[in-house]
């Protein structure tokens, strides 16, 4: 079964690159925040903050991007080798999401502070490609989960595969 040839995901990717370019403001609306002072540094004045759009773009984006694809890249590379199991995979991408949500609104909120258009666009961009990726990790569930998940050698899940 093929999904696509190479030129038609550069156009997509460009077209989305394209109407993101579209949908963020210009400079003009940039605003310098000075998010807190010292004393006031807490998580939740931090998590508060992002939510409702006070805080500069790459303070919101790089934490939780770093936490998050490390976190997946961990649980996918427990299920390749067979450490976790099919409904262990399930529940960590699904405990996951809440957070995923949170960035992305935090990240579309945040995206007028920063002094360059293009970071708005790409963190925008890569916001989206995460719930690409939560697309394919569900393919991946439903149509290959023997070959992903090597379930010729798994005894006690093997109904899981299914």
């Amino acid at each position: 079964m093929q999904f696509g040839t190479i030129s038609e995901y550069i156009f997509t990717i460009v077209f989305f690159l394209g109407l993101l370019t579209i949908a963020t403001p210009f400079n003009s609306f940039y605003r310098d925040t000075e998010w807190g002072r010292v004393s006031e540094l807490t998580l939740y004045r931090y998590l508060f903050d992002s939510w409702i759009g006070q805080v500069k773009l790459w303070l919101v984006f790089w934490p939780f991007f770093i936490l998050l694809n490390s976190t997946l890249f961990m649980v996918d590379s427990l299920a390749r080798e067979g450490e976790f199991t099919v409904s262990s995979w399930d529940a960590m991408h699904l405990i996951l999401f809440t957070p995923i949500i949170f960035w992305t609104v935090a990240v579309w909120r945040n995206a007028l502070n920063t002094s360059i258009r293009f970071w708005a666009v790409l963190a925008r961009f890569m916001t989206l490609a995460v719930f690409f990726e939560y697309g394919l990790k569900l393919v991946i569930r439903m149509d290959y989960p023997r070959i992903f998940f090597q379930c010729q050698e798994a005894v006690l899940d093997y109904s899981a595969c299914f």
